[in-house]
């Protein structure tokens, strides 16, 4: 059987790939729109803390012995440290000035991140290899699905649901949207507004170190793999609405799944067909897919 004749199971196997790589974007996403949409910071240094998270789990494993499930619950823990830290020393210093001040800083600190773990390891990949209990795949009839692929996507969809729920629907969620809607109000309130605003960061760091994890096993661990991405998840951020979390993981499973069409339909364009889509969408809804738009 064909679609606009291409077989049935080459299509279906590149959306199940696409859905895949959906599960990053979503995650990367889901973190980027937090951080900008609570604390209004575009946070360049996003890509650089999802590859800590990769390069931090294969240190774990080479030089401390630690595999990848106590890797997956400690890795984290170490970006929401690190993330945290950040916020306090430096990004808490600029919240009253120019965003711009923002944007420079974090991609500064993207670049230094970066650079040292480059001198460091080189730009070879580093292997590490899947868990035992999630070796081998299904058969399909129309493709091998691994295991561990198919687990990346349940925990993407929990992690992004789980998230979205805390901040939306939660009393602590409201406390944080209103501390960072109206500091003083919140403050008046006897909220501690910057302990807030320290915490959401490092829950978005902490988020990318998750997808750093996560990613080790399939990608090589290098301290590249975030240079690229980041730019593919500031788009889908914009595609969904900037700072909506439901948007931002809407759209990153989205895009995923059209990325894998056009594999198959038109591979010329699979490369920058994000960037199609963020266009479009920037023409006919400026504000995204789910964003408010302005009065």
């Amino acid at each position: 059987m064909d679609v606009l004749g291409i077989p049935i199971q080459a299509l279906l196997g590149q959306l199940l790939l696409g859905l895949i790589n959906g599960a990053f974007y979503a995650l990367l996403a889901l973190g980027l729109a937090i951080i900008f949409g609570l604390l209004n910071v575009a946070n360049f240094v996003h890509g650089a803390q999802y590859m800590l998270g990769a390069v931090i789990s294969w240190m774990l494993l080479q030089f401390a012995g630690i595999g990848f499930w106590p890797s997956l619950i400690i890795t984290p823990l170490i970006g929401f440290a690190l993330g945290a830290a950040l916020e306090r020393s430096m990004l808490s210093r600029l919240y009253e000035t120019d965003p711009i001040y923002g944007i420079l800083l974090t991609f500064g600190v993207a670049l230094v991140v970066q650079g040292v773990l480059r001198a460091q390891f080189g730009v070879s990949g580093m292997t590490y290899g899947i868990p035992d209990a999630l070796s081998g795949g299904w058969n399909l009839g129309f493709m091998f699905l691994p295991k561990y692929r198919a687990w990346v996507v349940l925990v993407a969809l929990l992690v992004c649901c789980s998230t979205w729920y805390a901040i939306e629907k939660t009393s602590l969620g409201a406390s944080v949207r209103a501390a960072t809607e109206n500091s003083a109000m919140a403050e008046a309130l006897g909220i501690n507004v910057a302990r807030l605003k320290t915490m959401i960061y490092g829950l978005g760091a902490a988020i990318a170190a998750l997808a750093g994890v996560l990613a080790a096993p399939i990608y090589s661990v290098s301290p590249l793999m975030g240079a690229d991405i980041v730019i593919i998840a500031f788009a889908i951020v914009v595609i969904g609405g900037m700072g909506t979390l439901l948007g931002s993981t809407v759209a990153g499973f989205g895009l995923g799944l059209v990325e894998g069409a056009s594999k198959v339909f038109y591979p010329q364009i699979s490369g920058m067909v994000v960037f199609i889509v963020m266009v479009v969408i920037l023409l006919v809804r400026p504000s995204g897919l789910f964003g408010r738009a302005s009065a």
